[in-house]
């Protein structure tokens, strides 16, 4: 029955939660070998025929609100913008009047914005998946092969299969939804379906059938991850077949907004909000005054289109795709794309020390004994210790396993190890900074070894071995090896314990009870140099306002020695134990000035990052660690490695091929030159629109006439969002990459009540010359005043977006990217070349006197040099432009 329930692929998903719980209680108290004949397969796993068999039938191993969006799904999401169901609906009361050519003009307008933005995603999200695959997360698997003998197998999480054996340790992530087996001091982190924190343990012995499923003991589950310990495990359920697939729709793709999310939002939805309070105020307006009430409607609805900025959605989409793209080119995997963003308003890096400063090659340096002599047996002790976990083998394990191939006297000694069997293991974890093995020699003896760091060895241990006797360790020899290890610190040298213990009875099992009265044998030494491209990088972060901060599990002398050869500045040191003693608040206050957290724990990371953001900043974090998990979760930014254990590159918004620094300062400049060409159609749009709402206003009061025929209005409309289209490609001036930049809505709404008036204000003195001057002041001669408003409207409008795009003069000093100088171009000549064409007639314009032509060149001029006096003005009372 369970056999056939877990592994039907069409499996009802609306309201599936009970039916995997109540599937998942019944496999807990199962026996192993009855839970493996209900799924068709031993405990000793799958064949390799049998696997491939059932994933063909079960279907990937994947959650599907996980998967990428079809293409047709993603346009859909494209359309669904709230700016272009509003134009839209103008349409459709356009074509209810019979206005055809304006619903062209509007459909035309949402036709460009959702094409351009759906075209970037797509693209964007090809290219990220195709890199994402390069980042693979994988199991491993016990599956037999054709000699029927069982054999471990590390494949992709998706080609796990219900019936699997899965072995486990730390760092791993839950491929599915398992019974454990066997298990040894096994710790789960189950935050991802519960929001606890604390990590619980499991084992393979059944709980209560009256316990819910997640509090079982011998159950784990799919999105859930190994702290530490080991297991092994069988699959009783895949994909949207587990107790996380069945969450899928309330858990998968509820993403945390960022600042920048939240902004943009805010303001589209003031905008909508204005758009429907003015529309009918202007459609009121020109109806009494001019008592046309179908011509003031359609006039309104073209105003409404007119303050719309409906390209937002798209350039947006446009600049962070762009940005996507471009990172990819450097092997960076963008998961979220807000994720870019980002980047750009960082102003703190926290990132681990090892690999980051460092190479990421350890080198085992010395082994020597308590009086400091090199010793063979120091180096056999660290082999047999690390060469017998199956746990987490971190990169001091590779450098102990490495030196005892490498040199002829390490060969020699790996010749007499096959003696030794193990018996039992006490996994690392990061509480007590230490892992034991316990092996059993020729004689039958049973020894522990354990290796660690030297605070928390020397708490357990008693005794040290000095000239082949034991001697107790007392107080002077405890503060003589602080003093040998505090100098190979200084030294850059990273330093552990290898101690010992004969365990007088025999058995089969140990805990961590019995890691006590051990006897220091000797000390290793590890060398891990620090990165030539870190020395780069570092000046490079803090030139563009990002501080660097190390967390790191390390001690402090080690990580300030490698600080200072990289070029960091360390004023002050902060320890995991002091933190612990700290409030919330405290905490605040010391992480903002500190430069390196020594000795932290993982729940301490992440305590550090919350604390950086409670005090506003935007935090970055890169790490690869299992140790790392919560803190990428709480930083703004999480980056991880595609060489980090599972979990960590699952918890990143990045995911970096080449763990390197300079890859992150190109990350920030391309993070901050999308937020500056976001700011700019912004504050573009805003301050001309909020300037046209003063003029339509306006002439309608004044004017017996309409300011401008719907058609005209929503021909200058488009026109202008044509122009704005390269914005995504534009160059951005170097002091706006300088420093992280903060969104602002009070920076917009300013920029617009003190920038949006000059536009107004020309478009009145237009008013002026032409009802004057030109005597465009009666219904008969109107069709001159919409031609004069439509080009001294649109070549205003056009040329403000190169005087806010820099805080320096255009065209001399900062000049736009060739897309944006063709598209601006392109569409001035248009709108000169309309009122001469042969389109004239039926868009209603007529040729303007030579005279008008003077006057629009004198309205370029003074606009030009207006608009560069308020700018050097508002610079200089508010201290920046954009």
């Amino acid at each position: 029955m369970i056999s056939r329930l877990f592994r039907t692929p069409g499996l009802p998903q609306t309201g599936k939660e009970n039916a995997a719980t109540m599937l998942l209680l019944a496999a807990s108290q199962m026996t192993p070998d009855a839970l493996a004949g209900s799924l068709d397969t031993s405990l000793e796993g799958l064949s390799a025929a049998a696997a491939q068999q059932r994933l063909q039938e079960q279907g990937s191993n994947e959650i599907a609100a996980e998967k990428p969006s079809p293409w047709y799904m993603q346009l859909l999401h494209c359309f669904l913008d709230p700016f272009n169901l509003l134009l839209l609906g103008l349409a459709v009361i356009s074509g209810v009047t019979g206005d055809w050519q304006s619903v062209a003009v509007m459909l035309s307008m949402v036709a460009i914005s959702v094409s351009i933005r759906f075209w970037q995603e797509y693209r964007s999200g090809m290219a990220a998946e195709k890199l994402k695959s390069l980042v693979q997360t994988t199991a491993t698997v016990l599956r037999r092969n054709e000699d029927d003998i069982p054999a471990s197998l590390e494949i992709p999480m998706q080609e796990v299969v219900a019936g699997d054996v899965v072995l486990l340790s730390a760092g791993d992530m839950m491929p599915a939804d398992i019974r454990l087996i066997a298990s040894r001091d096994l710790f789960v982190s189950q935050a991802m379906l519960t929001g606890e924190s604390l990590p619980v343990e499991k084992s393979d012995q059944p709980g209560s059938d009256r316990q819910r499923a997640l509090e079982q003991p011998n159950l784990c589950f799919m999105g859930t991850n190994v702290i530490s310990g080991t297991a092994r495990a069988l699959v009783i359920a895949t994909g949207n077949r587990t107790y996380f697939g069945s969450l899928a729709k309330s858990i998968t793709g509820r993403q945390v907004q960022t600042s920048f999310d939240k902004g943009v939002k805010r303001i589209s939805w003031v905008l909508l909000r204005f758009v429907f309070a003015l529309a009918p105020l202007v459609m009121f307006i020109n109806g009494f005054s001019k008592g046309n009430w179908v011509e003031a409607m359609m006039f309104a609805v073209s105003v409404a289109v007119g303050m719309t900025p409906q390209m937002l959605s798209m350039i947006v989409t446009a600049n962070l795709a762009k940005g996507a793209l471009r990172m990819g080119k450097h092997k960076v995997v963008v998961k979220r794309l807000s994720s870019i963003q980002n980047f750009g308003a960082m102003d703190v890096l926290c990132t681990d020390k090892t690999g980051t400063l460092t190479q990421d090659k350890i080198i085992l340096h010395n082994h020597f004994n308590t009086q400091g002599d090199e010793d063979p047996d120091v180096l056999k002790y660290a082999y047999l210790n690390s060469a017998h976990q199956t746990g987490l083998k971190n990169l001091l394990d590779v450098a102990v396993l490495e030196e005892i191939h490498k040199s002829e006297q390490g060969r020699e000694l790996f010749a007499t190890l096959s003696a030794f069997r193990k018996i039992d293991e006490l996994p690392f974890d990061f509480v007590r900074r230490r892992m034991s093995v316990i092996v059993e020699d020729g004689g039958g003896r049973h020894t522990l070894i354990c290796k660690g760091a030297v605070e928390e060895m020397l708490a357990i241990s008693t005794q040290a071995s000095i000239d082949g006797k034991l001697v107790a360790l007392d107080k002077p020899m405890r503060d003589q090896f602080r003093k040998l290890t505090r100098d190979h610190n200084e030294d850059g040298f990273r330093v552990l314990i290898v101690a010992y213990r004969e365990l007088q009875s025999a058995q089969s099992t140990y805990t961590k009870d019995d890691e006590c009265n051990l006897i220091v044998k000797g000390f290793l030494t590890f060398l891990d140099p620090p990165k030539e491209s870190a020395r780069y990088a570092i000046p490079a972060l803090i030139h563009h306002g990002v501080d660097v901060k190390i967390l790191t599990g390390d001690n402090a002398i080690v990580t300030r020695r490698i600080c200072d050869e990289v070029g960091l500045t360390v004023e002050k040191v902060l320890l995991g134990r002091d933190i612990e003693q700290m409030s919330d608040v405290e905490l605040q206050e010391a992480a903002h000035i500190t430069q390196v957290f020594a000795k932290v724990s993982p729940l301490q990371k992440s305590r550090i990052i919350a604390a950086l953001k409670a005090r506003g900043h935007t935090v970055g974090f890169l790490g690869d660690g299992i140790n790392d998990a919560p803190a990428l979760r709480e930083a703004d930014v999480g980056m991880s490695v595609d060489t980090a254990v599972d979990i960590a590159k699952e918890s990143a918004d990045i995911i970096l091929l080449e763990k390197s620094l300079m890859v992150l300062v190109d990350g920030i400049i391309e993070g901050r030159i999308i937020f500056a060409n976001i700011i700019k159609y912004m504050k573009m749009a805003l301050s001309s629109n909020f300037g046209n709402v003063l003029s339509v206003v306006g002439a309608s009061l004044l004017l017996p006439f309409l300011p401008m025929l719907p058609l005209q209005l929503l021909l200058q409309n488009l026109l202008y969002d044509i122009s704005q289209l390269a914005i995504p490609f534009d160059r951005v001036d170097g002091e706006m990459l300088k420093k992280p930049r903060q969104w602002s809505a009070r920076d917009i709404v300013r920029f617009m009540l003190c920038v949006g008036p000059v536009s107004s204000l020309f478009d009145y003195l237009t008013f002026a010359v032409l009802w004057f001057y030109f005597a465009a002041n009666t219904v008969e001669t109107q069709s001159l005043f919409h031609t004069g408003w439509f080009m001294a409207g649109l070549l205003t409008q056009t040329l403000i977006v190169h005087m806010i795009r820099t805080r320096h003069v255009p065209f001399v000093q900062s000049r736009a990217s060739w897309p944006l100088l063709i598209t601006t171009a392109c569409v001035i000549a248009v709108g000169l070349w309309l009122p001469f064409s042969p389109l004239a007639p039926s868009l209603k314009f007529v040729q303007p006197p030579a005279g008008f032509m003077v006057f629009l060149l004198l309205v370029v001029v003074g606009y030009w040099g207006l608009t560069s006096l308020l700018k050097r003005l508002y610079i200089a009372r508010f201290g920046t432009w954009l």
